[in-house]
């Protein structure tokens, strides 16, 4: 295998308190974040949901020239529409969709508490305010059609928009539900296969990172408050694959050693398969965070979202490999390695074994 760096000797394991301490202070920070908005009167809310997850009105407009997705974002924003998701058409190329969210000053319609006529008629006006405020940001490229005529027909318009609809609250609840189900399948999957295949205290440390990173990533969401849409938990999920793919390729590694190293501690064990899988850490998660850093800087608005959470994720998937995942591992074997050794002692003095999550052993202490 290619190799960076030769003879690496690093005490991940001497540092894993100054770096869990890290971890905290990050999480208290979002939590913080997240309670003051939601606690403090006319703040804003936890998270910065976009129109998937909070609903708003969802726009098809026809043009004859199709601005750019840059030009149209610009009338947008120049109207007070600050967070607009613009997509084009999948099968017609002169339409684009334009996803408004939902105006705080007009009454929504609420699930509990509202008759339904009062609810269709707040839908009603939300559509219809999301029609005319794009109206205004589009008459920027020309004039609108006449009700009457089709686009091609009315020789001096530039623009019809041929549909509305709208999103509303309770399609948001549902996709947050589906979200965090989902969430927590894969990390449940993730638990059992690495169970099976190694080691469930193993199987804990990995989805305890998993965790790790997933939260982490929602705390700079929050303090920074970036939009959260259905991008952005495509990227959650795929950070979680990341992250348990770093962790395995370490666990592997101290599986081996632990057959090759029997006369040493899992301590010294984990800081071997830390620092000999670091030159692949590099390669393989450099290459990755060059990739994240080019959408982060050239991927504009579109891929804003997407392109932070994989951003962040990808430096707290390798952080908490070494950090979390590793220490956590190796300290619950440790307790439990010390607990078999009191139930059934060894006869033979002297003989040490490495693995103590399956067997009777004694060992070498883990901390220092």
């Amino acid at each position: 295998m290619f190799q960076i760096f030769t003879n690496i000797n690093v005490d991940w394991m001497g540092w894993r308190k100054p770096l869990i301490a890290v971890s905290i202070l990050v999480l208290l920070a979002g939590l913080i974040s997240a309670i003051g908005r939601q606690l403090t009167p006319g703040g804003t809310d936890a998270f910065n949901l976009g129109v998937d997850f909070q609903g708003g009105t969802v726009i098809t407009a026809k043009f004859k020239q199709k601005p750019s997705i840059d030009e149209i974002r610009a009338a947008l924003n120049s109207v007070g529409i600050n967070e607009p998701i613009i997509q084009d058409s999948t099968d017609k190329q002169d339409e684009v969709l334009i996803k408004v969210p939902l105006f705080q000053d007009v009454e929504a319609a609420s699930p509990e508490g509202i008759d339904a006529a009062a609810g269709e008629t707040a839908r009603n006006t939300q559509v219809d305010r999301g029609r005319e405020t794009v109206k205004r940001a589009l008459d920027s490229f020309g004039q609108e059609a006449a009700p009457t005529q089709s686009l091609q027909q009315d020789e001096a318009a530039a623009y019809k928009i041929v549909g509305t609809d709208s999103v509303g609250p309770v399609a948001g609840a549902q996709l947050r539900t589906q979200a965090i189900q989902a969430t927590l399948l894969g990390l449940v999957v993730i638990l059992l296969f690495i169970a099976f295949r190694y080691d469930w205290t193993y199987a804990a440390g990995a989805v305890i990172a998993v965790f790790h990173d997933v939260l982490v990533t929602l705390a700079f969401f929050s303090v920074f408050q970036w939009e959260i849409s259905l991008t952005v938990l495509a990227a959650l999920l795929t950070l979680v694959g990341f992250s348990v793919n770093d962790s395995i390729v370490i666990f592997d590694r101290i599986r081996e050693n632990l057959s090759l190293h029997r006369d040493k501690s899992l301590y010294n064990l984990t800081n071997d398969s830390i620092n000999q899988t670091m030159s692949r850490t590099i390669v393989t998660n450099g290459l990755v965070f060059l990739s994240v850093l080019a959408l982060v800087l050239f991927g504009g608005e579109v891929l804003r979202g997407f392109s932070l959470a994989l951003f962040v994720g990808s430096i707290t998937g390798t952080f908490s490999t070494i950090a979390i995942a590793s220490p956590i591992a190796i300290w619950w074997q440790s307790k439990l390695g010390a607990a078999a050794v009191k139930e059934i002692p060894i006869q033979q003095s002297g003989q040490k074994m490495a693995s103590a999550s399956r067997r009777s052993v004694t060992r070498r202490p883990v901390t220092r």
